[in-house]
């Protein structure tokens, strides 16, 4: 087994692969049309590219007999602390548990120390029980869940958390909107963008009233939301494809 950075021969292999774990891991609860539409939300070809080509990712792939069996997506995002986001860890079902999640993992987590990160975190359906003991047997601990929509089912997502460092300097978190609103942006609740992370934003200081997205690109909260979770700043036109609900496995 060979671990390296992917590149754009990849592609195609990456994306089967995709589609090929998340349908062992969630073939019993989603519907095979809802995954195969997830990967082609997510991982459009000319995305897969545009995100291996992009310096700021970390996108390794293992590879048994000439062939990619397993890739990894992570970048940083700088909220209160910098954090190491896994976008997704995934091995075709013919080579799990075989240790190559586990050294995925390892080369994901090295590179992202390379970057400072105070933190790693990946994200995971509850129903994805092979996904959630990898990661609390690789050291993560559970930091929370909440409810996400897939299709026209509801799911809780898991989300695990890494110390690494020591956590940065705290931001100022509260802003004043164009129209006057007052909005309290939660820094440790990002999205990755195109250009800058969304953060989420609230109307209230206990962060209870969800107000929306503050862009942390030119600091508007005029943002826009569509029916597929995608989102945009109207200001800058920083954007955010359509949710993962997935880092593993």
């Amino acid at each position: 087994m060979d671990l390296r950075a992917a590149t754009a021969d990849d592609v195609e292999s990456i994306r089967d692969v995709a589609l090929a774990s998340l349908t062992a891991s969630y073939g019993h609860a989603v519907d095979e049309g809802v995954l195969a539409g997830a990967v082609e939300n997510w991982y459009g070809a000319a995305d897969v590219g545009d995100d291996i080509a992009d310096p700021d990712t970390v996108c390794p792939v293992a590879v048994v007999d000439g062939g990619v069996v397993a890739f990894a997506e992570s970048y940083v995002v700088d909220r209160r602390e910098r954090v190491g986001e896994i976008d997704w860890l995934h091995v075709h079902p013919d080579h799990r548990d075989s240790g190559i999640g586990s050294a995925l993992l390892e080369r994901v987590e090295a590179e992202l120390r390379e970057r400072d990160v105070d933190s790693i975190e990946g994200k995971v359906l509850v129903d994805n029980e092979a996904g959630t003991a990898f990661y609390e047997r690789e050291g993560y601990d559970r930091s929370g869940e909440r409810v996400v929509d897939i299709g026209e089912e509801s799911f809780e997502e898991r989300l695990y958390r890494k110390r690494i460092g020591q956590t940065g300097s705290v931001r100022e978190a509260i802003y004043e909107t164009g129209d006057g609103d007052t909005v309290y942006v939660a820094y440790d609740e990002s999205e990755r963008g195109s250009d800058a992370p969304f953060y989420a934003a609230y109307a209230d200081e206990s962060h209870e009233d969800r107000y929306g997205y503050f862009c942390g690109n030119c600091e508007s909260a005029d943002v826009a939301i569509d029916t597929m979770d995608a989102v945009e700043c109207l200001s800058c036109e920083n954007r955010r494809k359509p949710s993962r609900w997935d880092a593993a496995y």
